[in-house]
């Protein structure tokens, strides 16, 4: 069985049965038609993931493999915030009538800022690290800008990742406040998985391990019929991930530069609805 499932698997079963529920507060996020959409939630669910052991894409559900590398492209390679440069629909509604999410992922990413050896936004800041000061316990991004907040179309949720290398080895950390875990738990474990990779090959180093530190791990209340759908499903073995090896520069990436052979998964056949 793929270890992302057991993780997944073990976490959703907790959030479920130990979970504090929020139905008698006022909650912002609403459903299509309106109706407040209320969570039961865990608090500081830490994951770990290792790169060396097995690819961690869930296999008791799809997960849309090339759609989760396009939208880490889009945020860490362009740099963009407007959903015309996406190629999925996953930011419509957090886009205004130019298709712009404002001052949020990929534009504070790709914002410069002056250090003693020259002017980097956060990327090109962590791959001249990487290959210059691995050494260095500074390796970081941060996207939760508390100054443009005002102008994000939705605050970060993945807002921060940090990079520390030992050896020959580039381990990571995700920070993230909130996580939707039916919806996009493991999109994000998959983009930053594969982030982690990108930057480990293109800096002359392996990727290890991934951990993923949640602040507010919740389930949906119209998604509680669906998680156990899911949790009932058969689970398979881990894909293998082939990455291009002739990549060596972090820009050269595409969607393509990756495949995953024998991707087995399950079906869920419900469309998942998204809390707004």
């Amino acid at each position: 069985m793929s270890r992302a499932d057991e993780i997944f698997a073990q976490n959703m079963q907790d959030i479920m049965e130990n979970g504090y529920w929020d139905t008698e507060l006022d909650v912002r996020p609403r459903w299509e038609d309106g109706a407040p959409a209320h969570t039961v939630k865990k608090f500081g669910i830490v994951n770990r993931y290792n790169l060396q052991e097995e690819f961690p894409i869930l296999t008791i559900r799809r997960t849309a493999f090339r759609s989760c590398v396009d939208e880490l492209l889009w945020i860490w390679q362009k740099k963009s915030n407007n959903i015309h440069d996406l190629n999925s629909h996953i930011w419509d509604s957090w886009a205004d009538e130019n298709g712009s999410i404002g001052k949020a992922y990929g534009y504070q990413l790709g914002v410069k800022h002056k250090y003693k050896e020259g002017e980097f936004d956060q990327v090109d800041r962590v791959l001249y690290d990487l290959k210059h000061n691995p050494a260095s316990r500074r390796i970081m991004t941060n996207i939760y800008n508390f100054q443009d907040l005002h102008e994000m179309g939705l605050y970060p949720c993945a807002y921060s990742m940090t990079f520390n290398v030992s050896g020959d080895t580039l381990n990571g950390i995700l920070n993230q406040r909130s996580n939707d875990m039916l919806t996009a738990n493991n999109w994000n474990v998959v983009q930053y998985a594969i982030l982690l990779i990108m930057m480990a090959q293109v800096s002359g180093l392996k990727a290890g391990e991934l951990v993923h530190v949640i602040a507010d791990a919740h389930i949906y209340d119209r998604h509680i019929p669906l998680v156990k759908e899911v949790l009932s499903k058969p689970r398979h073995k881990a894909p293998k991930l082939i990455v291009d090896p002739n990549v060596t520069n972090f820009y050269d990436f595409t969607v393509d530069s990756f495949q995953l052979v024998d991707y087995e998964y399950e079906k869920l056949e419900a469309k998942i609805p998204v809390a707004i």
